[in-house]
């Protein structure tokens, strides 16, 4: 057993809240994009005076955050990407302080945690069966899939399938960080905060390779290289040495990014152009309909590890796969039309790929982010790259501008510095 011990608090605890009327965007040039200019119509997020953290069991501890990643899904919440009409509203709640990709220190540990301050770790966001004091654990659970729990509106705390999107377990955004013990995952000293805080997107994308691993030998396209579709490339360089990658990029900066990791770059647009290039690079025939894209047939991309989910890469993805193809989705937009005869006509599985939990690889059975910070601790994966920008939480503006400005800014990962 373990006394709890409370940090002294020398200032206010600073929020953004996501869920409260705000104030207009500050400021917005005549060539804003589209998502800013959605945000400043009607805004949503504040930077508020919040409440330090109670935990609402002795087995929980508070991790004053270092560094915050903004998550892709964070940026399109704050960006008003999608029309409402989403039955995951049903597993979170409001308001919400966002930030889920956090690597910090323990400076709060509960009685029954089994911690210690000072303690440096990665948090594991997802508020499963053990950090809402469910017993016994559902099946999901019982099997290290926290992804698929059971019971994300049961227990005590508020509905939420992670850190972040529950009203009571508030993320990082806001310095100070409550946290089951199960989800404080020890940090290596050999690991920097700017290399840790990368643990989660590339969790997400390994849990979608090693559940969906390439053929020996096969060609496989990333479309997106943002975080996910980066760490998927690394990933795929470390486990699939013999496989070849196609980067699709939108910017030059995210096709030099892919590059590093072995990876061949084509351009997004124009998409008859990509659909061709990959149709030549997999030696497939590509045929031309009366109207619309063409489409490759027998032969093509063996998978297509889709990290952005938009019409537009499922319309290509279908289009570019081979017979009996997987298109593995771990991003997700906005629903619209897309042409999906390819999918039932070459037979293909499109598999949606949630997040991570406990993953097996090389006969080692662990969490998603241990595998990462053991390999990052040896040198064995290096995707600190993809760091391109830190801002402080004051400056919380600037950050999601550099996010929506990714063309001109060259952002791909971007953080919250509370150091």
């Amino acid at each position: 057993m373990m006394a709890t011990t409370t940090p002294e608090r020398t200032a206010e605890l600073r929020g953004l809240i996501y869920g409260v009327k705000a104030d207009p965007w500050p400021y917005l040039a005549d060539d804003a994009p589209e998502a800013l200019k959605r945000f400043a119509s009607m805004p949503m997020m504040a930077l508020r005076d919040i409440p330090d953290p109670v935990l609402p069991a002795d087995d929980w501890v508070v991790i004053k955050a270092a560094l915050c990643g903004i998550c892709g899904s964070d940026s399109k919440q704050v960006f008003l990407e999608g029309d409402g009409d989403s039955p995951m509203t049903a597993l979170i709640s409001f308001p919400q302080v966002l930030g889920h990709e956090v690597v910090g220190e323990i400076v709060e540990a509960g009685a029954d945690s089994g911690r210690r301050v000072g303690e440096r770790v990665v948090l594991n966001p997802w508020l499963s069966c053990g950090p809402r004091g469910i017993s016994p654990l559902c099946p999901a659970c019982k099997a290290g899939e926290f992804n698929l729990c059971h019971h994300f509106t049961e227990g005590h705390l508020a509905p939420g399938i992670h850190t972040g999107n529950s009203e009571t377990a508030t993320g990082g955004f806001a310095e100070l960080v409550p946290a089951h013990t199960s989800m404080a995952i020890p940090c290596p000293d050999e690991v920097d905060d700017e290399t840790a805080v990368l643990a989660d997107p590339f969790s997400v994308a390994l849990h979608s390779v090693l559940r969906n691993p390439p053929p020996p030998g096969g060609k496989v396209a990333v479309y997106g290289i943002g975080a996910l579709g980066l760490s998927t490339c690394a990933i795929l360089e470390k486990l699939h040495p013999d496989v070849e990658i196609a980067a699709i990029v939108r910017f030059p900066h995210q096709g030099e990014a892919a590059a590093v990791h072995g990876a061949k770059v084509f351009a997004s647009e124009p998409t008859v152009d990509l659909i061709h290039a990959l149709g030549e690079w997999t030696e497939a025939t590509v045929h031309v309909p009366w109207d619309g894209l063409p489409m490759a047939f027998p032969k093509g991309v063996d998978v297509v590890y889709d990290t952005v989910g938009t019409a537009e890469t499922l319309e290509v993805s279908v289009r570019v796969l081979r017979a009996r193809g997987k298109l593995v989705i771990t991003g997700v937009s906005q629903p619209t039309r897309f042409e999906w005869s390819p999918w039932y006509f070459k037979e293909l599985s499109l598999i949606g790929s949630n997040a991570f939990g406990v993953e097996e690889v090389g006969g080692i059975r662990q969490h998603a982010i241990s595998h990462y910070l053991d390999w990052a601790a040896s040198g064995t994966i290096d995707v600190r790259h993809m760091l391109t920008h830190r801002f402080g939480l004051d400056d919380w503006h600037s950050a999601f501008e550099t996010i929506a400005r990714q063309e001109t800014s060259g952002s791909i990962k971007v953080a919250f510095d509370h150091r």
